[in-house]
């Protein structure tokens, strides 16, 4: 991934972190015998596993992803943050020179490493039970494996294959206006702020967190909505 120094996110607890609040991945393979292949698929992240982290999860029986590699390949996983388009009518600067166009700040996180597809019963039932477990936490009333009738679990638990990937490799990207001056940077908060959309709040949050110390000694409030 292409990541310019402004845009750089380096701390192996932050990104860690950014996985496990977005853990909707994307596994991309490649060979020569069937190019390129990508599968949406959640994962849970395991910290202390291998030299960096091992990631789980589990696909359809059905995906021929599992019979496009190897028992062990390379690969990325792509894991994407939140995003928003950034006009130039923000920047003050659009005024005085005119010098600047749009663009799209959003956060990612790109892993490489080595996958392998596990078709083994006592990898499946504990992963299935842990990312059920993890993700029905916040539910007010929430949903376990044994309430489903277990010859019904069983018989889906037959239809998939686990995944697991060891993390070899990690890199984060969050582009949120760092390059930009000061005024410009105040520009695209209050222009996000003003916007409807949940992501675009979110996203103008980012930014304010991720500005360097501002030049003039003041810092803005970038929690409070501002009005259109």
């Amino acid at each position: 991934m292409y990541i310019p120094a402004p845009f750089a996110e380096a701390d192996r607890a932050v990104l860690l972190d950014f996985i496990t609040a977005h853990p909707l991945g994307v596994l991309i393979t490649g060979s020569p015998a069937h190019g390129l292949y990508a599968t949406h698929l959640p994962l849970v992240l395991h910290r202390d596993r291998g030299a960096h982290g091992m990631l789980q999860g589990h696909i359809a029986r059905a995906n021929p992803h599992h019979h496009k590699v190897g028992a062990t390949a390379e690969a990325l996983v792509i894991f994407s943050g939140p995003d928003a388009y950034i006009t130039p009518g923000w920047y003050p600067s659009k005024a005085v020179h005119g010098k600047v166009v749009p663009t799209w700040n959003y956060v990612a996180v790109h892993v490489t490493g080595t996958v392998r597809f596990i078709d083994d019963r006592d990898f499946l039932m504990p992963h299935l039970d842990e990312l059920t477990t993890t993700h029905e936490a916040a539910q007010a009333h929430p949903w376990a494996m044994s309430d489903a009738p277990a010859d019904f679990v069983e018989q889906l638990a037959r239809a998939i294959v686990g995944v697991e990937i060891e993390i070899g490799a990690l890199e984060g990207k969050w582009k949120l206006s760092q390059n930009r001056s000061d005024a410009d940077i105040d520009g695209v908060i209050t222009g996000l702020h003003a916007s409807s959309s949940a992501m675009d709040q979110v996203v103008a949050t980012l930014v304010g967190a991720h500005r360097a110390p501002r030049t003039d000694g003041h810092a803005p409030d970038v929690t409070k909505k501002k009005s259109p």
